[in-house]
């Protein structure tokens, strides 16, 4: 088993990257499919107390000592495909005696699951009150705007306020001005 961990990169871009590129590096290892696997965690990458993520990409290959001989040509396709999406990658190999591995498959399920697996469901919210506004609806959350420990003037702070505020009247008074 050939296991590639993304740190500081969004889960679902490795999802899309694992779609894209397991077939190439199944063959790059000369191994089947289902010997590559990719690990996502809700992680970020700092930096001297800066947040790094997708800005400096950390990857690790944990592989077989049998791999280590197509180390450089693994890693020249990951170094060629991952730059869309960090600037910068860090990549590490890490290898493992196969009898230092232990597994247990199930018999009764298939061993990963598939598109043909996944269902769709469609979920559908009624806003009888005609509220728009998600805080509205239930929910108990705290409003992430009430957080007295944000400081709205430091430039690094995501917005949290609502940034379509009034879009709607600011466009009908251009629509207006530009006739």
């Amino acid at each position: 088993m050939i296991t590639i961990s993304f740190l500081g990169l969004d889960q679902f871009v490795v999802g899309r990257y694992s779609k894209e590129h397991t077939k190439a590096l199944a063959s790059l290892f000369e191994t089947s499919e289902d010997e590559i696997n990719f690990y996502a965690p809700n992680s970020m990458v700092f930096h001297n107390g800066v947040e790094q993520t997708s800005w400096n990409l950390i990857v690790i290959v944990k592989a077989p000592t049998k791999y280590k001989p197509l180390e450089k040509v693994v890693a020249k396709y990951l170094l060629e495909t991952l730059p869309l999406f960090s600037i910068h990658i860090e990549l590490e190999f890490e290898y493992f005696e196969t009898s230092s591995r232990y597994e247990k498959i199930n018999p009764d399920y298939p061993r990963y699951i598939d598109q043909g697996h996944i269902k769709e469901v469609d979920v559908t919210f009624d806003n009888d009150d005609g509220c728009l506004d998600e805080c509205c609806h239930g929910r108990d959350d705290a409003n992430p705007n009430d957080r007295a420990d944000l400081d709205y003037n430091d430039p690094n702070q995501i917005y949290l306020g609502n940034a379509f505020e009034d879009f709607d009247k600011k466009l009908e008074k251009a629509k207006k001005e530009s006739k």
